[in-house]
């Protein structure tokens, strides 16, 4: 989420984004900051832990007119015991009342005290054991914020919703709500009058595929079923006079399946006009990952109350359908819903991928400029001040949480500069990887299943980089020199911190050299500590370089400096002799007595470390060392030095 100011900046900044995108972002982060509020004055329920929800059989009986909001409810609930139990409990806010709980036509006794309802079973459910029980309950729904159940209308007719991230379910149904344990299917039964007036007739969306409509007198049930793992907040309802029509994923092939629309009818020529944009993104998504994850049920739109937009499993609540709304909701079936975080501190990997998504919606369907165009957007929103992590290191606060310049904008370049720095393919395989991982496929991950996967397909080890742009506040600032001799191009590299939590910020600098001639050469340099020098053969006269030009990097206020000394004045430079390039076997490093090598280390192109020798010996055995281009690092007593060789 943003917060408006952020919008603004983008807004002056960057005339690509529409006014009425702008808006429809602006909500989407108000929305789910706004129904955040209930986080708060809840944490997870420890006694709620001793049992494994299996199914949910959710009957209820709504009317979007009704005042005050009502709703009345049975709530069937199958689960595996994890431990030898006597009783069983579940959240449920204090102002609903449960009427009665029975189980196999027997009532039981029960105690609703505060936010939760205490169930004696009749006997011992033994560690292993399924059983089943109904909760009969009705009332008036509470609302967080924005609202976990809420009614109101559009253009003169009534309608009703419901957003439940991350802790309203229990506003409006007796639920287990927790980062834990998902609900490995459900069934939902919505019952409301026919029609609104007599001529308005009201139609139900929510998850999974569509069984059946039921007229029954003056009331329909509406029944929706989802046979995927599902935690209790994605789960979702809204009543009004929908329009209904579909548009088709993968049109024509074998992988067809509807996206199916719930559109005001005042607005259905607006939504035709841009619901269809969502198939092509689909099939974008699908390729860079993997096919659209609930594919056998539907993807689906359902037109609500509010500016923004709410994820919910195959079924994305929207008040608008830009574009970009359209794909950060998307995303989120894969990134949030397939997978989704395991703790509120680890929200970036629900909302960076999600946003990251949104930008690489934009590099596929409108090119390279207008993902740089997006790119220099986040960045500019991110070092707008000069704190703050990805990590989010205090739950209790909802605007921690649902924070738009940190675990949505960094987190999406955060995500962008691992792809950088590992290579597209890489960082594609591994976040498969990560979403085909059993252990998290339609389950919970933290950030250490991320950096796990991306370091096992890429063979890089990302504890420096995590602990310096994901749990680190702040961004670098470079300061770079150069200067040319012949064919030699010097150049050093510093920064300064804009906090104090980190260091030094290790990544990969591309750096873009241009010549009088019209030239053009592509480095990248891997920057690791202060004060790095480096050496690169250029064949041209060189006019200027630039540090980032396409802003792949978090960084600000930036400087390059033309040194005419450079080369000159640095002992490295001068304490150690040109080495032979290419190399084929040995690398044989000279020094002055004035310079002392304490360790030699060599890399591939991707900044993964190929060889080591941790002591003086000036002769290397590269023999091993696969054909290329390789990067030598020689630390010494005074400093680094780094050339790039080729090896044959």
């Amino acid at each position: 989420m943003k917060y408006i100011i952020t919008i603004l900046v983008l807004v002056f900044s960057f005339q690509s984004f529409a006014q009425k995108s702008v808006v429809e972002l602006e909500s989407l982060i108000k929305s789910e900051r706004s129904a955040a509020k209930k986080r708060i004055n809840f944490t997870r329920n420890p006694n709620t832990t001793n049992y494994d929800v299996k199914y949910h059989r959710l009957e209820w009986t709504v009317d979007p007119s009704s005042s005050p909001a009502a709703i009345s409810g049975n709530i069937t609930t199958y689960w595996e015991a994890l431990d030898n139990m006597t009783t069983i409990t579940f959240d449920v806010a204090s102002n609903l009342n449960i009427t009665q709980v029975e189980q196999n036509n027997t009532s039981l006794t029960f105690s609703h005290t505060g936010d939760e309802v205490i169930i004696t079973l009749p006997s011992t459910q033994n560690i292993g054991v399924l059983d089943s029980l109904t909760i009969t309950y009705n009332g008036n729904p509470s609302s967080s914020g924005f609202g976990s159940f809420e009614q109101s209308t559009h253009a003169g007719k009534p309608i009703l919703w419901t957003l439940s991230e991350p802790y309203g379910a229990m506003g409006w149904w007796p639920c287990k709500q927790d980062l834990i344990d998902k609900i490995d299917s459900i069934d939902i039964f919505v019952t409301h009058p026919q029609f609104f007036n007599g001529v308005n007739e009201y139609k139900t969306a929510s998850n999974g595929l569509l069984q059946s409509e039921i007229v029954s007198g003056s009331n329909k049930t509406t029944h929706w079923k989802h046979k995927y793992p599902i935690p209790a907040y994605l789960i979702a309802i809204a009543v009004t006079n929908y329009t209904v029509y579909d548009d088709l994923a993968y049109e024509g092939t074998a992988d067809e399946f509807p996206i199916t629309n719930y559109v005001y009818p005042e607005d259905l020529a607006y939504a035709q006009a841009n619901t269809p944009a969502t198939a092509d993104i689909m099939e974008i998504f699908g390729d860079l990952f993997e096919m659209y994850p609930y594919a056998t049920e539907k993807y689906g739109h359902a037109q609500f109350g509010w500016g923004g937009g709410m994820e919910h499993t195959t079924m994305t609540f929207m008040g608008s359908f830009g574009r970009d709304l359209v794909a950060h909701e998307l995303a989120h079936q894969w990134f949030g819903n397939k997978v989704t975080c395991g703790s509120w501190e680890d929200i970036w990997l629900n909302e960076g991928f999600a946003t990251y998504l949104t930008g690489l919606s934009k590099e596929h369907l409108d090119g390279a400029s207008s993902f740089k165009n997006w790119r220099q957007g986040k960045n500019s929103n991110i070092t707008s001040y000069n704190g703050g992590s990805v990590f989010c290191n205090d739950t209790t606060q909802v605007w921690r949480i649902f924070h738009g310049r940190l675990s949505y904008d960094k987190g999406s370049m955060v995500l962008h500069m691992l792809r950088y720095k590992l290579g597209d393919t890489d960082f594609f395989q591994g976040v498969k990887n990560y979403l085909a991982d059993p252990a998290l496929a339609y389950g919970y991950a933290k950030t250490i299943d991320l950096q796990n996967h991306l370091e096992m397909q890429s063979g890089t080890d990302l504890d420096e980089y995590f602990a310096d742009w994901f749990m680190g506040e702040g961004y670098p600032t470079y300061h770079i020199q150069w200067n040319q001799n012949a064919n030699d191009l010097f150049i050093s590299i510093n920064q300064t911190q804009s906090h104090g939590s980190v260091s030094y910020f290790e990544m990969p600098v591309p750096i873009k050299v241009l010549g009088t001639g019209g030239e053009v050469a592509w480095l990248r340099l891997e920057n690791t500590e202060n004060g790095q020098l480096f050496t690169e053969n250029i064949s041209f006269t060189i006019s200027s370089i630039q540090f980032d030009p396409d802003s792949h990097l978090i960084s600000r206020n930036n400087s390059v400096t033309h040194n005419p000394s450079l080369s000159t004045s640095s002992a490295l430079f001068e304490g150690i002799f040109p080495i032979t390039n290419p190399v084929k076997n040995q690398i044989n490093i000279q020094t002055t007595q004035a310079v002392s090598i304490l360790k030699t280390s060599i890399y591939n192109t991707l900044g993964q470390k190929i060889f080591e020798q941790n002591n003086t010996n000036p002769i290397l055995d590269v023999s091993s060392l696969p054909s290329g281009v390789i990067l030598l690092h020689i630390t010494t007593d005074q400093g680094m030095f780094y050339q790039k060789l080729i090896k044959e």
